[in-house]
C-alpha cells in the first residue's frame, strides 16, 4: 500500500544537497516518488509500506549526511525559535574587522593599515583550521554522496588560497626578504561573507518566508477554563475536549467549540479571508484563532490542536509549502551539474590565465574568484521561496492549495467554469411559486408534505428550501424510506401512505409544465414531484445572486479569463443569470457527465480550465479540469477531488486564487532569471579577473538573499 510521509531535513546548505537526497531516495525500488524542498527544508516521500517504513527511510536520509525527523498531522507545527547570530559567526565577523580595515587602506594607498603577515597567518589559521570546519564536513559528506554542493566550491577556493599564502609566507624565495605576497584576507573574508549570507538566508527561510509562525501566534498560550465550578487560568495544552472556556473582548478563541452562553462578534479572517466580523450567539460555532472584537462568550471545546480548522489549515499549508512545483525541475537539473561544471571552469581559468599572463599567482586568484562567485543556492531557492510566500498569501485570502503544482497550474488558467447554485447564487433558494396538477387529488399542502418527506433525505439547496417551506407552514412531514439519489436528476423514496415519490427535474418526474403567465417560472429552478410515476405538482425556486458575484466575474474578464456557467438547472434560468452577469457562455440542463465532457472539450480547444463547484454532481467536472476549486463545507467528494479549497463561498475568492497564482509564477520566473543571469554574468567576470575573490564571496552570499527578498515582495503584491 502506498503511504506518503514528510520529513524535516537538517544540514542542507544548497540545492545540490536537496538534489542528492532526492537522487538517493528515488533509486530505491520501494520509493514511488521523493521530492526535497530546499527552502522549506522538507522531504515528501511516497513509498510502499509493505517493503519499508518511515523510520527506515529516515535512516537512509541520515546515511547521506543529513538529519531527518518525521512530520505528522497529529500535532501542530512548532514555532521557530529566534534566530540569533551564534558565537561562531560573531567570532568570524570580529576576525574579519582587521582585514576589512586593511583592504580599505589598500584602496586609498595606505598599505600600512593591513596587519603584519604573521598576524594575518594566525587569524587566518583560526578561521581555516577551526571556524571553517563545518564547511569541510559538509563538503566531504557531499562528495561521498556523489553530488558536490556549494561548500565544495568554498572549501576548494579558501583552502587553495590559504595554502598558497602559507607557502609564500614561509617557504617561497621572497619570504626571507619580507616581500612575499600573501592573500590570507581572501580566505577569511570569503568564509565570513558566506557564513553571514547563510545566516541571513536561514533566518529568512524560517521566519519571513513561512506563514506558519504567524498562524501559531493566533492560538493563546493561556486560557480561562472552568474546573470544579471555578474559573482557572490554564496552559492551552491542559485544555480537554468538553471543557468550558471563556473568551472576553480582545482575546482569541483557543479551540473549535459551541457557544454555551454570552454573545459578541469574532474576526475569523485568518481562516476565511473575510475581514468582516461574524456575530456569535448561543448555539453558534467558534473557531480556534478567532479574535473576539466585541462581547464575551463561554464555549465548550469540541476540537483541539491539529483537529481544529486552524490546525487543519496549518498542516495543509505546511504540506503544500513543502511540495515542489513542476517549474522547479529547471533549477534542479541545473543544480545537479552546477558544482562539477564550476570546478571545471575554475580549472580551465587557472590554466588559461597562467598561459596568457605567465603568473600562476594571478591564475590562482582568478580561479578562486570563479569558485566563490558561483552560487547554486540562488537557483535552488528561486522556485520554493516564491511558492512559500505565495501559499501564505493565498491562505490569508482564505484559499488552501493542496500543493505547489496546483498553484502553478492555476497561474495558467484562461477559462473558468462555474456552477450556479451556491457558487454564483446564495445557495439559499426560496419557493417563489407552486403548481398543483389539476385532478391529481393532491392540494398544495399535500404537495409540500410529500415533497418535503423525500427532499429531507437530500443535501441540495433546493431540497432544503422545500423542507424549510413545509416546516414554516407547520405541516406534519411523513416518513420516507429507501431514499435513492439519481445524481443530476433527482431523488426517489417510498413515502408512508402515499407510494413511490420522485422529486427532481421535469423529465425525471415525467411532467411537462404548462405555459405560465407568471415570469418567475421562466427564470426559476424547477422541482417536479410525482407519485407512482404520475406527476402531481411542481415548485419554482428563486435564488438571489451573491453580492460580490458581478464584481468577481468582472475581475476575471478584466484579466482575460473566459467565464462559463454549467448548471443542472433549466436553460432559461441559467441564461437569465448569465445575462445579469454579462457571461456569454451559459449551459443548462447539464448532468455531471455533461459538465465533465464540456470541460474536456475546452481543454481540447487549448484552454487551461478551472472548475468551481461544491456538490457531488460537480466532482466529475472537478476531476476533469486542469485545476479545480471546491467550496469549504460542500460535499466531501468535491473537496477531496479539488486542487484547492475556498473558505468563502465566493467567486471573488476564486479570482484571488488565480491572481495570487499568476503573481507567484511571475515571481518565480523573475527569481530564475536573476539566478541564471547572476551566474552567467558573474562567472566570466571572475574568470577574466574583473572580480577579486573577496568581492566574489560577498556577491555570492548576496545572491541568495536577493532571491529571497524578491520572493518577499509577493506579500505586498496588489491582486485587485
Amino acid at each position: 500500500m502506498q503511504q506518503k510521509v514528510r520529513f524535516q531535513i537538517e544540514g542542507m546548505t544548497c540545492q545540490a544537497c536537496a538534489s542528492r537526497i532526492e537522487k538517493v531516495l528515488n533509486k530505491k525500488d520501494f520509493v514511488e516518488s521523493a521530492g526535497v524542498n530546499f527552502a522549506s527544508e522538507e522531504a515528501q516521500v511516497t513509498f510502499d509500506d509493505s517493503k519499508t517504513s518511515a523510520a527506515d527511510i529516515a535512516k537512509i536520509i541520515e546515511k547521506t549526511g543529513y538529519g531527518a525527523k518525521e512530520k505528522t498531522e497529529d500535532t501542530l507545527p512548532h514555532a521557530e525559535a529566534e534566530h540569533h547570530i551564534g558565537w561562531r559567526l560573531w567570532l568570524l565577523l570580529v576576525i574579519n574587522i582587521p582585514f576589512l580595515i586593511g583592504m580599505a587602506g589598500m584602496m586609498i594607498g595606505r598599505h600600512d593599515w593591513m596587519i603584519p603577515p604573521v598576524w594575518q597567518f594566525v587569524l587566518a589559521s583560526v578561521v581555516q583550521l577551526w571556524l571553517a570546519v563545518p564547511f569541510y564536513k559538509s563538503a566531504w559528506a557531499s562528495i561521498k554522496g556523489g553530488l558536490a554542493n556549494m561548500d565544495v566550491l568554498v572549501t576548494i577556493g579558501t583552502v587553495s588560497i590559504y595554502l598558497y599564502s602559507v607557502y609564500m609566507l614561509f617557504f617561497s624565495p621572497h619570504a626571507a626578504h619580507g616581500m612575499a605576497h600573501v592573500y590570507f584576507e581572501v580566505g577569511v573574508m570569503v568564509i565570513g561573507f558566506v557564513s553571514l549570507g547563510k545566516f541571513l538566508e536561514h533566518r529568512t527561510k524560517k521566519s519571513s518566508l513561512n506563514s506558519l509562525g504567524l498562524l501559531l501566534k493566533l492560538t493563546p498560550t493561556q486560557v480561562n477554563v472552568q474546573r470544579d465550578g471555578e474559573w482557572k487560568q490554564l496552559p492551552i495544552d491542559q485544555v480537554q475536549i468538553g471543557d468550558l472556556i471563556r473568551a472576553n473582548h480582545g482575546e482569541r478563541i483557543a479551540a473549535d467549540g459551541i457557544i454555551e452562553s454570552g454573545s459578541g462578534w469574532a474576526d475569523e479572517s485568518h481562516l476565511t479571508g473575510e475581514s468582516n466580523p461574524e456575530e456569535k450567539k448561543v448555539g453558534g460555532k467558534v473557531l480556534a484563532g478567532a479574535l473576539m472584537t466585541e462581547g464575551s462568550v463561554v464555549y465548550r471545546a469540541t476540537q483541539l490542536g491539529s483537529q481544529t480548522l486552524l490546525g487543519d489549515m496549518m498542516n495543509a499549508l505546511s504540506e503544500a509549502q513543502g511540495s515542489k512545483a513542476p517549474i522547479a525541475r529547471v533549477a534542479d537539473k541545473a543544480a545537479a551539474v552546477f558544482v562539477p561544471a564550476v570546478v571545471g571552469i575554475a580549472l580551465l581559468t587557472f590554466i588559461a590565465t597562467w598561459l596568457v599572463k605567465g603568473d600562476w599567482t594571478v591564475a590562482l586568484m582568478h580561479a578562486v574568484a570563479v569558485l566563490v562567485i558561483a552560487c547554486p543556492c540562488a537557483l535552488g531557492l528561486a522556485t520554493p521561496a516564491a511558492i512559500m510566500v505565495g501559499m501564505g498569501k493565498a491562505v490569508k485570502h482564505g484559499i488552501w492549495f493542496k500543493d505547489a503544482a496546483a498553484m502553478e497550474e492555476a497561474a495558467h488558467v484562461d477559462a473558468v467554469v462555474l456552477d450556479k447554485t451556491g457558487t454564483l447564487t446564495e445557495g439559499r433558494p426560496q419557493v417563489a411559486a407552486v403548481y398543483c396538477v389539476p385532478d391529481s387529488g393532491f392540494d398544495e399542502d399535500a404537495l409540500y408534505r410529500i415533497a418535503a418527506a423525500v427532499e429531507q433525505n437530500a443535501a441540495h439547496p433546493l431540497a432544503r428550501a422545500i423542507v424549510s417551506a413545509a416546516q414554516a407552514r407547520g405541516l406534519d412531514i411523513p416518513t420516507a424510506q429507501n431514499a435513492q439519489t439519481v445524481v443530476g436528476a433527482g431523488i426517489t423514496a417510498e413515502v408512508e401512505g402515499v407510494g413511490l415519490v420522485k422529486a427532481g427535474k421535469a423529465e425525471f418526474a415525467e411532467l411537462t409544465l404548462p405555459k405560465f403567465s407568471d415570469g418567475v417560472w421562466d427564470i426559476a429552478s424547477i422541482v417536479v414531484v410525482s407519485v407512482d410515476n404520475k406527476p402531481i405538482g411542481a415548485f419554482a425556486l428563486a435564488d438571489a445572486l451573491k453580492a460580490d458575484t458581478a464584481e468577481a466575474v468582472g475581475r476575471l474578464k478584466k484579466h482575460n479569463i473566459d467565464v462559463y456557467i454549467m448548471s443542472g438547472d433549466n436553460q432559461g434560468t441559467v441564461e437569465y443569470v448569465a445575462k445579469q452577469l454579462g457571461i456569454a457562455h451559459a449551459f443548462g440542463n447539464m448532468s455531471p457527465r455533461d459538465k465533465a465532457a464540456e470541460v474536456q472539450k475546452l481543454k481540447a480547444a487549448g484552454k487551461t480550465v478551472a472548475m468551481v463547484g461544491d456538490g457531488i454532481n460537480d466532482a466529475p467536472a472537478l476531476a476533469a479540469a486542469n485545476v479545480s476549486f471546491a467550496m469549504k463545507g460542500g460535499a466531501d467528494v468535491a473537496e477531496h477531488t479539488a486542487s484547492a479549497t475556498l473558505m468563502q463561498h465566493s467567486v471573488n475568492q476564486l479570482a484571488d486564487a488565480l491572481l495570487v497564482s499568476q503573481a507567484t509564477l511571475k515571481n518565480i520566473k523573475q527569481n530564475l532569471f536573476f539566478a541564471f543571469f547572476y551566474n552567467i554574468l558573474g562567472i566570466p567576470l571572475a574568470a577574466l579577473g574583473f572580480l577579486n575573490p573577496v568581492i566574489a564571496g560577498a556577491a555570492m552570499a548576496a545572491s541568495s538573499v536577493s532571491v529571497l527578498s524578491n520572493a518577499l515582495r509577493l506579500k505586498r503584491v496588489n491582486i485587485e
